[in-house]
């Protein structure tokens, strides 16, 4: 009970401290005309949206940092060596967001980082992530927690490390593309992994990282508080860019890698839009679909943007409660 109560206030203290970042950065964010760039393809469809802000990530990770350094001054919670390395993936992929978006206002374009900068920035994060994963004595193990299976798969372990950090970061930053979706879904996702991480007993320091996991949850609600249609603010690879590497980080920590997936499940179907769109329009110089990711090809087929976000976080909390119920309770 006292682990619940503790969750509880830490979700509402992210959400305050959230909501008053927003009050605060929004209004110096439009000052500065820190505003989103939209591509040609979406212009006429997001015309409204022209003039949004963006970087809005920082709403919810200014406030996380914050709380999370409080609680631990104030020991409420403990600086582990788990925690240490999930704090080095959320902010490091947040710094990589951050240059993409100030590069993109900077240029009055879509054109940031490129697609290879990106890619080795994030690289060299999920390089470090994995030589102190590794330090700390960790098996390379593909764990399947309710059969109590384990594959230990050697040198290509770390290479799944490095696949799973980059496709997890990505995955979220594609989605981003509808008010409230990405943010919505996230707070799907780390309220699972919130959970699992209360229920790794074996792990260090698992107490705290679910503490983290609440926080960041209460901060993201309050960001859907501004981001939910018609959003005040856009998150921008300052914040997607932060979740999907930070999901990636639980999942490998908490050894249950392969439950992402399905905790994740939208974020997966909106990266394998893409990844088919792009490899049959190579093949074929035809579009499989409307446009990806796949959000935009339910627009495209006449769905309102609300309803489709609506869909895809019922289907992204019917993802979560599968996994809880095969990962945790089973």
């Amino acid at each position: 009970m006292l682990l619940m109560t503790k969750s509880v206030l830490a979700m509402m203290i992210g959400f305050i401290l959230s909501v008053i970042t927003a009050a605060i950065l929004i209004p110096i964010l439009k000052k500065f005309k820190v505003d989103q760039n939209l591509s040609i393809y979406l212009r006429e469809a997001h015309q409204s949206k022209s003039h949004t802000p963006t970087m809005g990530g920082l709403i919810f990770l200014l406030p996380t940092l914050f709380t999370v350094t409080i609680l631990i001054l104030t020991g409420k919670m403990v600086m582990t060596y788990t925690l240490a390395i999930v704090l080095l993936s959320f902010i490091g992929y947040a710094m990589i967001g951050f240059i993409d978006d100030y590069l993109i206002v900077l240029r009055h374009n879509n054109k940031g980082l490129s697609e290879g900068q990106k890619l080795l920035l994030q690289l060299i994060i999920a390089i470090v992530f994995f030589y102190l994963f590794m330090k700390a004595g960790n098996e390379p193990l593909i764990w399947i927690h309710t059969f109590n299976i384990r594959c230990n798969i050697g040198f290509f372990y770390g290479l799944f490390i490095l696949f799973l950090l980059l496709a997890s970061s990505n995955a979220v930053n594609l989605t981003d593309g509808l008010d409230g979706l990405a943010g919505g879904l996230s707070v799907i996702a780390f309220l699972a992994f919130g959970l699992i991480s209360y229920n790794t007993g074996w792990l260090e320091g698992y107490t705290d990282l679910g503490l983290f996991c609440f926080i960041l949850i209460g901060s993201l609600l309050g960001f859907l508080v501004f981001n939910t249609k018609p959003a005040k603010i856009f998150m921008g690879d300052t914040g997607s860019l932060a979740l999907g590497a930070t999901l990636g980080t639980l999942a490998i920590l908490t050894r249950h890698e392969l439950l992402l997936v399905i905790i994740g499940i939208v974020f997966v179907l909106e990266t394998m839009s893409c990844i088919l769109q792009r490899y049959y329009y190579k093949l074929t110089k035809k579009r499989l679909f409307p446009m990806a990711p796949i959000h935009h090809t339910f627009e495209k087929w006449g769905w309102k943007e609300n309803d489709i976000v609506k869909l895809f976080w019922i289907i992204g909390l019917l993802g979560a409660m599968v996994a809880l119920a095969f990962g945790v309770w089973f």
